[in-house]
């Protein structure tokens, strides 16, 4: 139960109204225990339309057609396998299957600006339809460095470089900018979204007044009405709603397009081979796009193992003490409204402040993506990290999945988070693992 994330004490009333314990490979795939019976049916929709492999259009069913004519999976659990996390290319893979590459040019006379790349857009596709040239392909490969803890165990680091191969609209031209992004997990992101934005600001210290090093920050973002909106989702909480999220990947990663997404992912350089132009109406019907939302909105949070293990209680007071809860907060509330009933007033142990936060050089892409900049991400949840390697067949970790393991993912941490970092690197190897042990428990 959600409330037991952070160990101890008896569950707070409805927690486990949105937890479930399963520890097998549909542990992130689960309906909340308490979905209302009157609304599974459009979840069962939700779910097949998550899983569909989508058809170019036109095709037998016109609720199911539309892929894109440029797209980078045909299925949303291509990416988001059992409703999991994407990995990188592993073995002798060498093509981003399970992942995305966001493109950006710097935008002239505007300091630190980007805006699309012009020919390719904001997101490579490597896949198209019958008749239309795929934009191209890209591999991926790696540069080690060693980096010795303080009792001189030695820890394997590797650093991702992309290239570029068979373009199939010129040149992606001069100052690109790229940044690699694994699919994260989709579960609990109705909690996520239930978080009133008041409680997310409140946790902001961007001036870091507190003098703790830690200064994070709100990705505010513009809503339709001309006002500001906490960006939540995303890697750097680009945006302010499981709608606006689930839309933009709906037409960046299938092509299909909604009425908050009506244009296609063609950009004017590749108008000739797409044949595309303003759909008449949208590709994904609204009552589709709601069970779509419902699914995601709906799916349950995997409960906590192993809580009370000796070496998992020792592992969550080192993770404390080493300053990593500061960013990796539990116990942020939801608001006492929320779109589904069960996700109203509880307690969200996700830890994460939903915040941005300065990593420093080595995990940062160079890439400004609305007020986060090119070093800054939002801090990832980490519920259900320890059923990844179980849900997902893989340990791969961080924005670009170049962590193998939770080692290697703390190890490039820095900048605001280098004296978490520090403090791990002194531990003993006992204490290690025990803080290994905690992070395995959520």
């Amino acid at each position: 139960m959600l409330c037991w994330l952070i160990g101890g004490g008896a569950p707070a009333v409805g927690q486990d109204e949105v937890t479930v314990d399963d520890r097998s490979r549909e542990a992130f795939s689960q309906p909340l225990p308490s979905l209302a019976p009157a609304l599974k049916p459009a979840f069962d929709r939700g779910r097949k339309l998550f899983r569909l492999e989508w058809a170019p259009a036109p095709g037998p069913n016109p609720a199911e057609d539309g892929l894109g004519p440029l797209f980078s999976r045909a299925a949303c659990s291509g990416c988001h396998v059992k409703d999991g996390r994407g990995r990188p290319p592993s073995g002798k893979e060498s093509t981003l299957d399970f992942m995305l590459l966001r493109l950006s040019v710097p935008v002239p006379g505007q300091s630190g600006a980007v805006g699309p790349n012009p020919v390719y857009g904001d997101q490579f596709q490597d896949k198209a339809i019958l008749g239309v040239a795929r934009e191209g392909r890209i591999t991926v490969g790696y540069d080690e460095r060693v980096e010795a803890l303080a009792d001189g165990e030695p820890v394997r680091l590797r650093m991702p470089a992309y290239r570029f191969d068979r373009l199939g609209y010129g040149p992606v031209g001069p100052d690109l900018l790229l940044s690699a992004r694994v699919a994260p997990a989709v579960f609990g992101l109705g909690l996520i979204e239930a978080i009133d934005d008041s409680t997310i600001a409140a946790l902001a210290d961007p001036d870091d007044l507190d003098g703790d090093g830690i200064s994070g920050r709100v990705n505010w973002l513009s809503d339709r009405a001309g006002g500001r909106v906490v960006g939540r989702f995303g890697w750097k909480a680009n945006q302010p709603s499981l709608a606006a999220q689930i839309a933009a990947a709906l037409v960046e990663d299938l092509g299909i397009t909604t009425s908050l997404r009506p244009l296609g992912p063609c950009t004017p350089a590749q108008a000739l081979s797409c044949g595309e132009a303003s759909a008449a109406a949208p590709e994904l019907a609204a009552a589709e796009f709601e069970a779509l939302l419902l699914y995601i909105r709906a799916l349950a949070v995997p409960a906590r193992r192993g809580r009370e293990q000796p070496a998992v209680v020792a592992g969550q007071a080192l993770f404390d003490q080493a300053g990593c809860a500061t960013c990796h907060r539990p116990g942020l509330p939801t608001g006492a409204t929320a779109a589904l009933a069960p996700l109203a007033g509880q307690r969200v142990d996700a830890y994460s402040d939903l915040l941005l936060h300065d990593l420093g050089p080595g995990l940062a892409d160079g890439r400004a993506d609305g007020a986060a900049s090119g070093s800054e991400w939002r801090t990832p949840p980490l519920w259900g990290i320890g059923l990844i390697e179980t849900v997902n067949r893989h340990r791969f970790l961080l924005h670009d999945g170049r962590a193998r393991g939770f080692t290697e993912a703390i190890l490039w941490h820095d900048g605001e988070a280098g004296s978490a970092r520090a403090a791990f690197r002194a531990m003993t190897k006992d204490q290690r693992a025990a803080l290994l042990a905690f992070l395995g428990s959520l």
